[in-house]
């Protein structure tokens, strides 16, 4: 367009150059065949405007010998008309008449050199046009590429944006499949981007962990329910006519007292008030003080039995024993280290129970120098392997319960979530037996 504003602009310039040295040659002849001061005063406005479009023309950026060519003819031309009208000042009929057809002659070589010029210069821009022409249609050509890019593009990011989505969706589908088949252990659905099918997973995979949750917490207390009722059907095997029992070893113990057997009435007072509490219902609560009687009833028929082999040592902490915990949590963990501790020991055996506060929890701490155990069998005592009810009637002699350690732990968690229970041991050491409760 710049190109093409330039030619025209000189087109012009060289079209009203002719049309003004025709317009003053015109106005000279008026003034020739009427010689007016009006007359001359047109002729003299016209000059002017020829000698303005001369300047204009001599500025041009355009060079060559035809563009001085037309200038010296304007001069020419220019000098040529004012002798003329000096010659009609002198009334010079003979003089302006010679200078007024070589201004003829000249003005009509004028209007051809422009002509020429003018030719020449369309004959060029017609090149040019078609170098312009040819860049208008690269241009569109780059523009219908361009926009068919844009297409292709933008159809690309919709294909990448919709599969983001629908892949995301599809996780999703997977992943409620395998829920409604019954598996919950599965990854998570994992997205990228925070928008909101970043939410709706997030909230997809919590659902998914709390029904994970709630299932296991479903098959524990399931466990722990057939757990107490095998307990409790152990419990009830041993009940063998309890009253006709309990009424049997009470006359035996007073016929003991009253034959001077002092210590045989003890003893089988002894085991009476063991066995009143080892029948009753496991699922109940206690307290620790009924544990640690419990505990020193066992421990008194023990001795009985061991005499001085075995020493038991109690360091109790009065304001502890009113702490609640289920039935029958102390008395296993005694037998188990009479059992599987120093049962085979010959003597210098002993078992420890030291119960304290330790800031908000109360601390049971069952303590025996025996044989001690390995870390595998540590584990099955705290169910982390198979076989976990360790006391059995096929290792050691003397229980009374038949409780594996395993069944004190489940039912001391299921009592106190916040509880803790530990197994510290070594081979030819000794094992300690931890328990942590929240003082209720």
């Amino acid at each position: 367009m710049e190109l093409y504003n330039e030619h025209v602009d000189y087109f012009f310039l060289l079209n009203e150059m002719t049309k003004t040295t025709g317009q003053t040659f015109q106005s000279l002849q008026i003034y020739v065949h009427e010689p007016l001061s009006e007359n001359l005063d047109h002729f003299q406005e016209d000059k002017e405007q020829l000698l303005q479009l001369h300047q204009i023309f001599k500025e041009t950026e355009k060079d060559g010998i035809s563009k001085k060519n037309v200038l010296n003819m304007i001069t020419s031309f220019i000098e040529e008309t004012d002798l003329v009208v000096e010659g009609i000042a002198n009334q010079d009929i003979q003089e302006y008449s010679i200078y007024l057809n070589e201004a003829e002659r000249t003005a009509s070589y004028i209007h051809e050199k422009t002509l020429d010029i003018i030719n020449v210069e369309l004959a060029n821009y017609h090149e040019l046009s078609v170098l312009i022409d040819e860049k208008v249609i690269n241009t569109k050509k780059m523009g219908t590429a361009i926009i068919i890019a844009i297409i292709f593009l933008s159809i690309l990011f919709a294909i990448w944006f919709s599969n983001g989505i629908t892949r995301t969706i599809r996780r999703l589908t997977k992943a409620a499949q395998e829920i409604s088949s019954g598996r919950y252990t599965g990854k998570d659905v994992t997205v990228s981007r925070k928008d909101e099918l970043w939410f709706l997973t997030k909230t997809f995979n919590e659902m998914k962990r709390n029904i994970l949750e709630s299932v296991s917490e479903l098959e524990e207390k399931a466990r722990l329910a057939q757990l107490l009722k095998e307990m409790e059907l152990k419990s009830l095997q041993n009940q063998i006519n309890p009253h006709f029992l309990f009424n049997t070893l009470n006359t035996i113990s007073k016929t003991s007292y009253i034959e001077g057997a002092e210590r045989t009435s003890d003893l089988i007072s002894s085991v009476s008030t063991l066995l009143r509490y080892n029948i009753g219902n496991l699922d109940r609560q206690t307290t620790l003080k009924d544990e640690v009687e419990i505990i020193k009833e066992y421990f008194y028929i023990q001795k009985a039995r061991f005499r001085d082999r075995v020493e038991f040592i109690e360091n109790v902490d009065p304001s502890c024993l009113s702490t609640p915990l289920p039935c029958l949590t102390l008395q296993p963990i005694v037998e188990n280290a009479f059992i599987h501790g120093i049962e085979s020991m010959a003597g210098g055996a002993k078992i420890e129970v030291h119960i304290y506060q330790q800031d908000e929890m109360v601390c049971i701490d069952v303590k025996d120098n025996g044989v001690g155990m390995d870390q595998k069998t540590m584990n099955r005592l705290l169910g982390k392997e198979e076989e976990s009810d360790f006391i059995s009637s096929q290792n050691g002699s003397g229980h009374s319960t038949g409780i594996g350690m395993k069944n004190v732990r489940d039912r001391l968690l299921l009592f106190d979530k916040e509880s803790t229970f530990t197994i510290s041991s070594s081979i030819g050491v000794g094992t300690k037996v931890s328990i942590r409760l929240n003082r209720g």
